[in-house]
């Protein structure tokens, strides 16, 4: 048994011993492409959306050494016609770029060539001593006809952690291995996946000949990646878990088509604990956000601050290049956050936001440390805000919004309703942990400016926030009773409150009038 070459299948049989979402159906496209023009595959995901399972996976399903039919003749694969034909079928090479991570960055590219060789002659005991795996694999098919799927997981280490002259040297690597003139000759199918997408080289993939499927164009890959919300259903179901509460923590992302899928390795670990907790830190850190909006460039912290509000913001994909260290535009930084599954990228209306209430979090870690003082100490107040609120303390609201105003003035400018709008939530921030929170929520006879929807199971009250700008507390208040903005949150919460805010643009003061429905201030 080899470590890269005839390894078995003993890493997928691991997996489905776990508990396991079937995505074999992925395997169909690749089959589609075996021997084709379009057989050279990038598959691009954030960390932990299961590009490592996918990977062992199809090993087991192509790897000639295996006996892969028990592990999925009950998947979906085996109802499709491809299935048997390409069964265990290839000798298959598995690399993942892990495996080097401790070697000497300078010397890396080649001492990953050797070992592979040398695994390679368990297999192929006439082959010769060389350096370099392209030669070598050109001389295992002219001696044997074998042709190779080939199997290259984490392909971008190397593009994300070393240096530059090192890069260009794994770049060359990968296009004497796939872009050579005997290339076709002796790959059947290759299948790379990381983070990142190819790197650009003056604006074009360095791979040209590979089809690329990223989180911002997936095209038929969306679905198998991250868990849809019927696979967490049934997941939920299995584990007596809520739904709603899962969809709240780890829903949000848009891949393509997909309008709806979850952070699977969070999913998994709220499995593992019973709890929806904030699981990203544990897969990453939010340091790697701190290192790229710490600096303002082309108004990247206006654009974070309303994303941190909800809203999407438009972004240009293009001219991103593809690696972390060539980043100019406030576009790059988006996209680059995109890929790494800190936002959500809309591809109909080209706009990016935060997924979910566990990426908010990391953004807040993030902001904490990277200087911007004044929102952060907002977003650090907002706890007592919302607490003061839920016990009717109108003192203490109309005290903090002042001096939240003060901090707020360096990223909101306070001219309309919108902006106060902006502002409020904002300075609510700790609330999203508990409410699904929504602008112009249609109830009544119109529109509520702010509305607060406890999450499910959650102890606190629904809250209705009407905004006036230059009028009064008190009509806000009323309006918010006349037009029965507050009826639909009697099926989400016994106790209503309802919250009207006035900011006076002379005194650039607040007013407060609060009330509670159907019960009392906690």
């Amino acid at each position: 048994m080899g470590i890269f070459i005839d390894k078995g299948n003993i890493a997928f049989h691991d997996i489905r011993n776990s508990t396991f979402t079937d995505k074999s159906g992925l395997i169909d496209i690749l089959n589609g492409n075996i021997a084709t023009s379009h057989r050279y595959i990038c598959v691009s995901r954030p960390r932990r959306f299961g590009k490592s399972v996918a990977a062992k996976m199809i090993y087991a399903y192509y790897d000639r050494k295996s006996d892969s039919a028990p592990l999925f003749d009950d998947l979906e694969i085996a109802k499709l016609p491809s299935y048997k034909k390409h069964l265990n079928k290839y000798p298959t090479i598995y690399i993942d770029w892990n495996t080097f991570a401790e070697n000497d960055t300078q010397t890396v590219v080649e001492d990953a060539q050797k070992t592979v060789i040398q695994d390679l002659k368990t297999s192929y005991p006439f082959l010769r001593e060389q350096n370099l795996l392209s030669v070598a694999l050109r001389e295992i098919h002219q001696e044997t006809g074998d042709r190779f799927v080939f199997i290259i997981d984490e392909w971008d280490r190397l593009v994300r952690e070393i240096d530059e002259k090192t890069q260009t040297k794994y770049v060359n690597f990968l296009r004497s291995m796939f872009k050579s003139n005997t290339a076709d000759d002796v790959f059947l199918l290759v299948y790379m996946t990381g983070i990142l997408p190819i790197i650009k080289v003056e604006s074009q993939s360095a791979l040209n000949n590979f089809d690329e499927y990223s989180v911002i164009r997936p095209a038929k890959t969306a679905k198998y990646y991250g868990f849809t919300p019927d696979e967490v259903i049934n997941i939920c179901n299995k584990y007596n878990l809520d739904f709603e509460l899962m969809q709240h923590a780890y829903d949000g992302y848009i891949i393509g088509s997909e309008k709806s899928i979850f952070n699977p390795n969070s999913v998994m670990m709220a499995v593992e604990d019973g709890k929806y907790n904030s699981h990203w830190s544990k897969s990453a850190s939010y340091t790697t956000i701190e290192h790229y909006i710490k600096n303002d460039i082309d108004g990247l912290r206006d654009k974070i601050v309303r994303m941190l509000n909800g809203e999407k913001v438009s972004i240009s994909v293009t001219s991103f290049r593809n690696d972390m260290k060539n980043i100019e535009t406030c576009d790059d930084v988006l996209t680059l956050l995109a890929h790494l599954g800190y936002l959500s990228y809309d591809p109909v209306f080209g706009r990016v936001m935060i997924p979910n209430t566990e990426v908010a979090d990391e953004f807040k870690n993030s902001i904490r440390v990277c200087g911007w003082g004044s929102l952060s100490k907002a977003i650090g107040n907002s706890r007592e805000l919302l607490n003061a609120t839920i016990s009717g303390d109108k003192n203490y609201i109309e005290k903090a919004l002042d001096s939240y105003h003060d901090e707020a003035t360096s990223f909101i400018e306070f001219n309309d309703e919108n902006s106060l709008a902006c502002a409020i939530r904002l300075a609510y921030y700790s609330a999203q942990a508990q409410y699904e929170i929504f602008r112009e929520f249609p109830s009544g006879k119109g529109f509520a400016d702010m509305v607060f929807v406890p999450i499910k199971n959650s102890p606190y009250p629904a809250v209705v926030v009407e905004l006036k700008y230059d009028k009064t507390a008190e009509g806000a208040i009323a309006q918010i009773r006349a037009k029965n903005y507050h009826g639909k949150l009697q099926n989400f919460s016994k106790t209503i409150i309802l919250l009207g805010i006035n900011y006076d643009k002379n005194t650039k003061k607040h007013e407060v009038e609060i009330e509670a429905l159907n019960g009392e201030f906690v």
